[in-house]
């Protein structure tokens, strides 16, 4: 498995795990008071080892029930708790745990990390290809996009992230962070009939 660095920040770092290349199944590692948090991990070459290096392991964290990707491995072999989609919230974390989709067959929270401005969304928000519309930086899963969660709109409206880390391709830093929820999330159902076109003029075009 070919692993791409991403995220790179003071308090943590990513990795894009690039086959399959539509998929960019993207992992983090978030550091606190020398202690490391696993996000969604996908294993591979080093990723024990520059976990390790970060600081000490304190836990894996699932964000949605559909795919465990690697978490239970990497916790067993960490030998630190595996938190499946904890509504209830991390014990000794610094993140706060929103509820996104509570539904049979997708349960997702995402993480709010206050002190960093950091907002960490497995699914509902991604910035693949297949995710966005034309201009779009970042968008709404192409499931949600005409009904959305009212968590969803609740993210956009009540936080500022200065840091958006997705599930399923790069970040986005910086201030325009929060401008890029808030549009994602305000425009995605008047945005789906471009999604809709571009998606299936790609689709033409392989």
């Amino acid at each position: 498995m070919k692993l791409r660095i991403c995220d790179e920040t003071a308090f943590g770092f990513g990795w894009i795990a690039a086959e399959p290349e539509l998929l960019e199944r993207a992992s983090h590692a978030l550091a606190a008071d020398g202690r490391v948090w696993l996000v969604d991990p996908v294993d591979g070459p080093d990723v024990e080892e520059r976990t390790r290096a970060f600081g000490e392991p304190a836990g894996v964290v699932q964000l949605i029930d559909r795919h465990g990707r690697d978490c239970a491995l990497l916790a067993e072999r960490l030998c630190v708790p595996h938190h499946r989609v904890p509504f209830a919230g991390i014990p000794r974390s610094p993140f706060e745990v929103v509820g996104v989709l509570n539904v049979p067959g997708w349960r997702e929270v995402a993480l709010w990390w206050p002190a960093e401005r950091v907002l960490l969304c497995a699914e509902s928000l991604g910035t693949v290809s297949y995710f966005r519309a034309p201009g779009e930086r970042l968008g709404v899963h192409p499931f949600l996009r005409l009904y959305q969660p009212r968590a969803l709109r609740d993210i956009a409206r009540d936080l500022t992230p200065g840091h958006v880390l997705v599930g399923h391709g790069e970040g986005i830093h910086g201030e325009d962070a929060a401008l890029a929820v808030a549009e994602a999330v305000g425009r995605a159902r008047r945005n789906a009939p471009r999604w809709l076109h571009y998606q299936f003029r790609r689709r033409r075009q392989r």
